[in-house]
């Protein structure tokens, strides 16, 4: 799998997010799949990972904070610290990403979260309009590098991504971070330049952390899952207050795994 890097970085550049096409398997999409059911269930584990269930109600806001691991359910919205799994890991230091990343990180490249979003089939959450950066995020500096890889169907109604282009170069639209504000949303006339980025199960989608996007609920009576990697330049510093600061895995060097901290959003 190879992605066209010249046509990538500039609709990335220009738009906020760019189209990655597969960079998957389908061999390698079966066992990512099958190792997020067995994290979810309990029948494989790793100290220090990162759950989070689903709200019955599908409202985000509801969805339970500081539980961890609940016991076997397919409902949980959020898996991370996923570069402690061998199987995960393996994707976010994938070849097919390497030459990608490295044009826009500067070396060496850390890893601020590695992520599975869960809309379960019985809908998920509906996320908002968001960006993935601020102070809510405990870094020196913002990221701006994510890639996102559909291990499920991800259509129109059915937990796609959605982006407002350009909206990167906006800014960020408070100094926290996270959701942006209503009248924000309507001053941008963020739902006319709407944009919805439908992908099959292998593919990814690059995106930068101020560009706007939210994803819906899954209509279509089928799970979405989806693995998200965050990286971010090698001077990165965790400014974090009330916990001891963040190290930060390497990507492409060898080295401990070390242990991370939660972060917002979820998509």
């Amino acid at each position: 799998m190879t992605v066209d890097l010249p046509a990538a970085l500039a609709a990335y550049r220009e738009h906020g997010f760019a189209r990655l096409g597969p960079v998957l398997t389908d061999a390698q999409l079966g066992v990512l799949r099958e190792r997020a059911v067995a994290l979810m269930l309990g029948t494989v584990k790793h100290e220090g990972l990162f759950f989070q269930l689903d709200a019955p109600s599908g409202d985000w806001r509801e969805a339970p904070l500081g539980l961890g691991w609940q016991g076997p359910a397919l409902t949980y919205r959020k898996l991370e610290k996923l570069e402690l799994d061998e199987e995960f890991r393996s994707v976010v230091r994938s070849p097919a990403l390497e030459p990608l990343v490295r044009a826009l990180v500067s070396p060496p490249v850390l890893l601020y979260r590695a992520i599975v979003f869960n809309k379960a089939a019985e809908g998920g959450s509906e996320i908002p309009w968001h960006q993935d950066a601020g102070k809510l995020w405990g870094v020196s500096k913002d990221p701006s590098v994510q890639v996102w890889i559909a291990l499920d169907d991800a259509p129109v109604d059915g937990g796609c991504l959605q982006f407002v282009p350009g909206s990167h170069g906006w800014g960020l639209a408070s100094p926290l971070g996270g959701i942006v504000g209503e009248r924000q949303v309507e001053d941008a006339q963020a739902e006319r330049l709407a944009v919805s980025v439908p992908v099959r199960a292998g593919e990814a989608v690059l995106l930068h952390n101020l560009v706007w996007h939210r994803s819906g609920k899954t209509r279509t009576g089928q799970r979405r899952l989806a693995f998200s990697a965050c990286y971010l330049d090698g001077d990165t510093r965790c400014v974090r207050k009330h916990k001891a600061p963040r190290r930060f895995f390497r990507v492409f060097e060898d080295g401990a795994v070390t242990k991370v901290s939660t972060s917002p959003g979820g998509k």
